[in-house]
């Protein structure tokens, strides 16, 4: 990536942190997190679609990490925001690869040059403390294509717990089977228990972290799980753009099972770096040329430098 790219990386980033603060040894976005444990089993389905080493059928060992996308790592679990589920897949050859969703069912940036714009305008103002609506109205009346997310974001109820929410995996990717021949689709993770909300008074009834706490209660009773749907494209839908949806219609494929087991309380300690990446890919899946999932890793990257001080590969 050359320099233009890395500054922007650089700029993305101070953009997040005018707006949550800096937090010294957190995520510059989604620094409000628990990890957890888990094993994913592929279909048949996922095999037949790609040669991947994690969709051939046998358990494979997993990471997840749920978290509210605010930057500001104290922020309460019943603010109004989206959240996160990042699941890293760890290989029979030790390699691992990576899938990132979000409860936003698209996104509001088409480039990465639109996501430091967008994210500048919701600068609060330093008097007011709140943002610059003459901005945000400027951005959108120039960036039509934000409103979806937008929406979306701000007409969401709290989640009655993390594992009762949809994540969308809002990057296309191609997967390549044993013939080299790919295909174009979007992830999901459905909730076997299914949807649900609570409104925002019985969200601050039961305190700032319950949505943490929800998860370490549930997961001692019993697994939660998730299943893994796939969107497949049809010619003609944009596999390049992160704010367009495609048509409901499309077929969807059930890939697997994600079922998660225990707290994870091994990573994140004595210096471990965790970054869950969406371009980590593997032989058997590719990335698409969407600009805003290229440009990520880079992004990853500066936030990493900057809340580890780490020297050396992350995984």
């Amino acid at each position: 990536m050359g320099t233009a790219e890395e500054s922007l990386a650089v700029e993305a980033v101070d953009a997040i942190n005018d707006i949550a603060g800096i937090h010294p040894g957190y995520r510059a976005a989604h620094a409000k997190g628990s990890l957890w444990r888990g094993t994913f089993t592929a279909t048949v389905d996922a095999a037949r679609l790609t040669r991947a080493a994690h969709m051939q059928g046998q358990p494979i060992d997993a990471t997840i990490r749920f978290s509210n996308g605010n930057g500001d790592p104290h922020a309460p679990d019943y603010a109004r925001d989206g959240r996160g589920m990042a699941v890293k897949f760890y290989l029979p050859d030790d390699t691992r690869t990576d899938i990132v969703a979000l409860t936003l069912p698209v996104f509001f940036a088409r480039t990465p040059g639109d996501f430091v714009e967008f994210t500048r305008a919701r600068r609060p103002d330093p008097e007011t403390g709140q943002p610059d609506l003459q901005r945000l109205g400027a951005f959108l009346g120039a960036h039509p294509e934000a409103q979806p997310a937008i929406q979306a974001a701000l007409s969401a109820e709290p989640p009655a717990s993390y594992v009762r929410c949809v994540y969308h995996g809002i990057h296309a990717f191609r997967w390549v089977d044993e013939e080299s021949d790919g295909r174009h689709l979007r992830y999901r993770w459905e909730p076997e228990e299914g949807v649900a909300a609570i409104d925002e008074d019985e969200a601050r009834s039961r305190g700032p972290n319950y949505l943490q706490d929800e998860m370490i209660e549930r997961i001692e009773r019993a697994p939660a799980a998730f299943r893994l749907a796939l969107q497949l494209a049809e010619d003609g839908d944009p596999v390049d753009d992160p704010t367009a949806a495609w048509p409901g219609e499309r077929e969807t494929v059930i890939a697997g099972r994600l079922e998660i087991t225990a707290p994870e309380r091994e990573r994140e300690r004595g210096g471990d770096v965790l970054v869950f990446d969406p371009t980590r890919v593997c032989d058997g899946i590719e990335c698409s040329d969407d600009p805003v999932l290229r440009f990520r890793s880079r992004a990853y990257s500066v936030s990493v430098e900057r809340r580890s001080a780490a020297v050396g590969p992350a995984a």
